[in-house]
């Protein structure tokens, strides 16, 4: 429970994930967890066959630009505690994301007149928030200024989300 609080933190800019290092059993809960949230939240917004194919794309192409990005930089050993730290405010970040989608749902039944503008600013905030993760966790483990971690964060995101969902709608 240590170990997940301290992971949390990092939301919230707090720790350096280079200091911490999981363990093997805390490591697939995560990507469990960032499976069954993805599928959850991909579920909720379209096929749910479709949404398992882009959730199983979407974890290939983090851990792939992941190791990928660690091999260029010949930082192989953090491969570890990096997808580790991604993953948990991914984990985060989706579990907001499956609230946020439980609150349009409501207004949706409730006929509330501005639910498009409360989803789409949770929507952004939920982004926002997510590469400010990313890059967090980046400038920490590698010690970037500010603006190439949060550049990295964004191409992350480019690659992570966008890439599955351009080839899903292929």
């Amino acid at each position: 429970m240590t170990l997940l609080l301290k992971y949390l933190s990092l939301c919230f800019f707090i720790n350096n994930p280079a200091e911490l290092v999981p363990s093997k059993s805390f490591m697939w809960k995560v990507v469990w967890f960032y499976l069954i949230s993805g599928f959850i939240v991909e579920g909720l917004i379209s096929d749910p066959a479709d949404g398992t194919l882009e959730v199983l794309m979407r974890a290939v192409m983090a851990f792939s630009s992941i190791a990928l990005f660690l091999v260029m930089t010949k930082k192989w050993l953090y491969f570890n505690q990096l997808f580790t730290a991604i993953f948990v405010g991914e984990n985060v970040i989706m579990t907001l994301a499956i609230a946020a989608e439980a609150l349009d749902f409501v207004m949706v039944m409730n006929h509330y007149e501005y639910r498009e503008e409360i989803s789409i600013s949770l929507g952004v905030l939920l982004v926002g928030w997510y590469i400010a993760i990313v890059g967090y966790i980046f400038r920490q483990f590698f010690w970037y200024k500010i603006p190439v971690s949060l550049l990295i964060a964004f191409s992350y995101f480019v690659l992570t989300y966008g890439m599955p969902m351009l080839f899903m709608d292929i």
